[in-house]
């Protein structure tokens, strides 16, 4: 009998400090372009986690066909995924794109249908992809992003994220992408005064072209933002997967960016 309640005891906290493990990254034109070796490493990174939620899915060729082959190759490494495609961003003024998520179907449930945000797709060129997923009976929205560069100013944008979470004042939103813009930005002050954190400080996570002596990322550009009121947030991290390739020229081929990963539950 002892060893049973032991046993309980160590499920029941076990399961509430489980949390979501999440990766975002932006994959940098993934479309028909991609080999089947680097569909093939993708999935190697990203098989280790949860849900995960990726940028820069192209529009046209064969974006939404790279999405499937990744999934295709994921399915085939131990587990079972499913997943959900934007349609395209509604920029006229820039580069349309598709944002994708990924998530284990036996950790993770999808709640309800993914949306490109409605209120301010005319402010924000690729406007946010939002999914709700429940993980050990507690759901969180990820909110999916990738804002124009950095030389077309990404603040003046990125502005209009402090009206969101009165959007939605029933989810426990978590703004997850590429902000090309670094997290000390004053842009995010409104978000700061309003409680809301991030999860990356001083963190570069785009490659650069070529390495400097050892230094191999140029700015700090990836981060996820959250109301630590309403999420908890933990190991935050990020995989320098180019360490696997001879060149950076080559590691390029898989993406101009690292993936970010951090571990997350509802409050």
């Amino acid at each position: 009998m002892k060893s049973t309640i032991t046993f309980l005891f160590w499920l029941f906290i076990v399961t509430a400090n489980a949390q979501l493990k999440t990766l975002s990254w932006n994959v940098e034109n993934l479309g028909s372009s991609k080999t089947d070796s680097t569909i093939s490493f993708i999935a190697n990174t990203l098989k280790g986690y949860d849900v995960v939620a990726l940028q820069e899915v192209v529009a046209g060729d064969g974006g939404a066909q790279a999405v499937t082959r990744l999934v295709d190759e994921l399915n085939r490494k131990g587990a079972q995924w499913d997943y959900a495609i934007s349609n395209p961003t509604s920029s006229s003024a820039y580069k349309t794109e598709r944002y994708a998520f990924l998530w284990k179907t036996a950790e993770v449930k999808l709640v309800g249908k993914p949306w490109l945000e409605r209120k301010y797709h005319l402010e924000i060129d690729r406007e946010p992809y939002y999914a709700t997923f429940e993980y050990k009976g507690k759901r969180l929205t990820l909110v999916n992003f990738h804002a124009i560069t950095k030389r077309k100013q990404p603040e003046t944008e990125i502005k209009y994220f402090k009206f969101l979470p009165a959007e939605y004042p029933h989810l426990n939103l978590i703004f997850i992408g590429d902000f090309n813009c670094p997290q000390s930005h004053t842009v995010f002050n409104p978000l700061r005064k309003m409680g809301w954190q991030n999860a990356f400080e001083k963190q570069k996570t785009s490659l650069r072209k070529e390495c400097r002596e050892a230094d191999c990322l140029a700015s700090e550009f990836d981060n996820i933002w959250y109301d630590p009121k309403k999420v908890t947030l933990s190991n935050a991290n990020v995989i320098h997967f180019y360490n696997s390739f001879a060149s950076l020229k080559k590691a390029r081929e898989v993406s101009d960016h690292i993936p970010i990963t951090a571990e997350l539950t509802s409050k």
